[in-house]
């Protein structure tokens, strides 16, 4: 059993440890839920202490009845639980809304003071009073208090070593110490209560001021006034990327619960687990990660890297940092960012620009093929009308050959218009040669492209040829001019040239929204190491908004008709086989000049 001395020295040094405490408090904590929680605990323990000391020291130099201090001291005693009640809601929660039914923690604690101050009168609370628990007889009331008292106790414990484990874990130093904190004064109540040790009763005071004392180095060990741990965990939680903590031993530390979720495991599964053997279990590569984690050690980099992790058939992006304090090393924080959804997202993007680009492709398809119809159609007829002349000329030199009227000019004269005819078909075949061999090229271009040298007259007579049915259908004519020797030889490749500028020419001519007899300008310029040729058409001009985003991404001013590829594809065939660059001028109402830049090797 103490004695009063040990016992009063125990009571100051508690009471001394309260106020510094809640000074502390006040000055360094900033304003909030928890700050008030805070005090209201320390204040009324700050009251049991005052009361307690001032019954041993005074109730027999002034001869006063001890209960009478009771009557102070339970002040802070009848508080103290509900006070922790609400410190351990705030804690859990971050923050509360007050509502009225909280109004009824505080009745019994009311009623439990008015008992004890009329005890005189029933004796409800003690029907005979003595500092020896053992000497004591409890009224009924006072098992009410105490269970009241407990029960509170009870639940707010819970809700520190709930969120305190959840938090930090179950053999965290952070939960350890509230526990230790909890059981002393609830075992020291129990024993008392019970009469099963004999203790005085200034042994509650100093229980809770041994509690008050381990959760006040909580508070300035782990913070949690200051960084409010659970509401942290809380935000953590909330994000949808999954993250480790691991310490210096590489040993996981901390998670979230998407981590968890992700990798659909338990917390228990991976606390205090070497993160080599969880990698080794979804088929992560060691020495990527031993390497990323020496790395970070070393220096403030972040090591970052894409996997797919077969086992829950995700992707994920990993970020690797070290913690570190004051240059420090602390710990590694891995981030693993889920990106399945992205890659899934992309997988489907280049699904569809596929589908269309192969629409586009068909598109052009459909008007080569309508433009080597009429391409062809033309010299096929002129030739198929000269077989028809060779064939009347033939029969004539047969009838003339056994006839005596028909002299030698008159066979010099029939030679003479077949081999007129000859050339003819002759220049009819060139023509037709050169349709097949410019559609040809176009038609390899569907399939693969490759790089050769070609002049500037060739990419006229090419896109010429091309263009010649779709312009002469709009019944639109082009204007083209050659600022430059037409033997000058460029380097790329020719088809993909021709299908941007007919592509440019095309889109020219639906400018003009089926107007005839208008003009495009094809004009081809040198400027010092570079071919310059502009597209130029006298339409309405693009918005600027179309203008701002043209090259950038498909954008149409077809409508429905229209998917976007042709510029965006035309850009990117430029940049891609010449290295080149594409512009564009526009003015509303009068209309838009596309430039083709390629530079030249000198």
């Amino acid at each position: 059993m103490l004695t009063n001395v040990t016992e009063l020295t125990a009571l100051i040094i508690s009471l001394i440890a309260c106020v510094i405490i809640l000074i502390v408090i006040k000055l360094k904590i900033a304003k909030s839920q928890m700050k008030t929680a805070w005090i209201f605990v320390y204040t009324c323990m700050i009251i049991m202490c005052i009361g307690t000391i001032a019954q041993i020291t005074l109730s027999k130099l002034l001869n006063i009845d001890p209960i009478y201090f009771e009557y102070f001291t339970y002040i802070g005693n009848s508080f103290l639980s509900v006070a922790f009640l609400f410190a351990a809601m705030i804690f859990a929660n971050t923050k509360i809304t007050f509502k009225k039914r909280y109004i009824l923690l505080f009745c019994i604690p009311i009623i439990s003071l008015l008992v004890l101050w009329t005890n005189d009168i029933h004796h409800l609370f003690y029907i005979n009073y003595s500092i020896f628990a053992s000497k004591t007889t409890y009224g009924p009331f006072l098992y009410i208090y105490n269970a009241y008292t407990l029960l509170l106790l009870a639940i707010s414990i819970i809700y520190l070593l709930q969120y305190s484990i959840k938090n930090s874990g179950i053999f965290s130093k952070q939960a350890i110490m509230v526990i230790i904190a909890a059981i002393i004064p609830i075992s020291i109540n129990v024993l008392s209560i019970f009469k099963i040790l004999e203790f005085t009763i200034y042994i509650t005071p100093i229980s809770f001021a041994i509690t008050i004392i381990l959760l006040t180095f909580a508070i300035f060990k782990f913070k949690f006034l200051n960084i409010v741990p659970i509401a942290l965990q809380k935000i953590v939680d909330k994000i949808s990327d999954g993250y480790l903590v691991l310490n210096e031993e590489n040993l996981v530390t901390d998670f979230n619960r998407s981590l968890l979720t992700t990798f659909n495991i338990k917390s228990i599964d991976i606390r205090n687990k070497n993160i080599f053997e969880l990698i080794e279990e979804y088929q992560i590569n060691k020495e990527t990660i031993k390497m990323a984690l020496e790395n970070v050690k070393k220096s403030d980099t972040t090591e970052t890297f894409e996997k797919k992790i077969d086992k829950i058939k995700k992707y994920f992006t990993i970020e690797i940092n070290a913690i570190r304090q004051k240059e420090q090393f602390l710990g590694t924080l891995i981030l693993l960012k889920d990106i399945t959804q992205h890659k899934e997202d992309m997988i489907i993007i280049k699904r569809n620009q596929d589908m269309l680009v192969e629409k586009e492709r068909l598109s052009t398809l459909g008007q080569m093929i309508g433009g080597i119809a009429h391409n062809l159609k033309t010299p096929i007829m002129s030739i198929s009308g000269a077989t028809e002349a060779l064939s009347d000329l033939i029969q004539e030199y047969n009838l003339s050959i056994d006839n005596p009227q028909v002299n030698s000019e008159d066979h010099h004269g029939i030679a003479k218009d077949m081999s007129l005819w000859i050339e003819k078909i002759k220049n009819y075949l060139e023509y037709m040669s050169d349709v097949i061999t410019a559609v040809k090229g176009q038609a390899v271009n569907f399939s693969e492209e490759q790089d050769g040298t070609f002049t500037v007259s060739e990419l006229v007579k090419y896109v010429t040829i091309l263009m010649k049915h779709e312009l002469n259908s709009a019944i639109v004519y082009l204007n083209t001019e050659i600022n430059c020797d037409e033997k000058l030889e460029l380097q790329g490749n020719l088809n993909s040239l021709v299908q941007v500028i007919d592509n440019m020419i095309s889109n020219a001519i639906q400018a003009y929204n089926g107007e005839p007899k208008k003009t495009i300008d094809m004009i081809i310029n040198k400027e010092k190491n570079k071919i310059i040729i502009s597209i130029k058409d006298y339409g309405p001009g693009l918005p600027e908004e179309v203008k701002e985003k043209l090259f950038k991404e498909m954008v149409t001013t077809k409508g429905k008709n229209g998917t976007g590829l042709g510029l965006y594809m035309s850009y990117s065939n430029i940049k891609a086989h010449f290295q080149g660059d594409i512009s564009v001028e526009t003015e509303k109402g009068k209309g838009t000049t596309f430039n083709i830049i390629l530079p030249m090797n000198e």
